[in-house]
């Protein structure tokens, strides 16, 4: 079943998705989970375990030993040396994988097909339940409505130094560690000024509403 979920997010992202963005997301979602695949594929089982078993063996015990699988049943799959693949390393590993590219991939395609209206009001309508309890949900939507929106403006920022950083043909391999780092002290002042203004924005625009920050 999160094999066919994986496999649906993805078609998904390819068919919605522009296809330098899908293909951007994937192949980088894929590389994490690919990752995490391998590292919890030869780790989790491969490890001795510390306690040993007190039981002696049935041998010693005068019972027969436990009969060999007819149907070639075997709970080691692969063996690279001092690692080994079992079926245990298979479960816990594609578990693992799947879920990590299904929250992040799902995540970033509900962000980029959805508005930030649309998120808050979906959160509201499943969270007025929660009114009953005393939970603030107008101020939790608000907060979400304005992170959502400030998160756009940070990018656009960010994007537009970016641009103007290629334009000036800067070749950022062939700097030193002192000209990279003199260059940046030059954009920094350009940039933060920016986002304390949006960042003054926001803040006036909630409290404007009539919730106030806490510092």
């Amino acid at each position: 079943m999160r094999f066919v979920l994986v496999v649906y997010i993805a078609l998904l992202s390819i068919w919605i998705l522009p296809r330098q963005v899908w293909m951007d997301q994937l192949g980088r979602v894929s590389l994490l989970s690919g990752i995490l695949f391998v590292m919890l594929g030869l780790g989790a089982d491969s490890a001795p375990p510390l306690v040993q078993p007190r039981t002696p063996p049935p041998a010693m015990m005068g019972l027969p030993n436990l009969p060999v699988s007819l149907e070639g049943y075997s709970y080691l799959i692969m063996k690279l040396g001092p690692l080994k693949f079992t079926r245990k390393d298979l479960s816990v590993a594609s578990t693992a994988a799947c879920l990590t590219f299904t929250i992040f991939q799902s995540a970033s395609l509900c962000l980029a097909t959805t508005t930030p209206e649309q998120l808050a009001f979906a959160l509201r309508w499943f969270m007025l339940p929660l009114r009953c309890i005393g939970v603030p949900v107008a101020e939790i939507t608000l907060t979400l409505f304005l992170s959502l929106r400030f998160i756009n403006l940070v990018f656009d920022e960010v994007r537009g130094v970016a641009l103007g950083i290629v334009s000036h043909g800067i070749n950022w391999e062939q700097l030193t560690i002192m000209e990279t780092i003199d260059s940046k002290h030059t954009v920094l002042p350009f940039y933060l000024p920016r986002e304390t203004r949006i960042e003054k924005g926001v803040r006036g625009g909630r409290m404007g509403s009539g919730f106030f920050i806490a510092v």
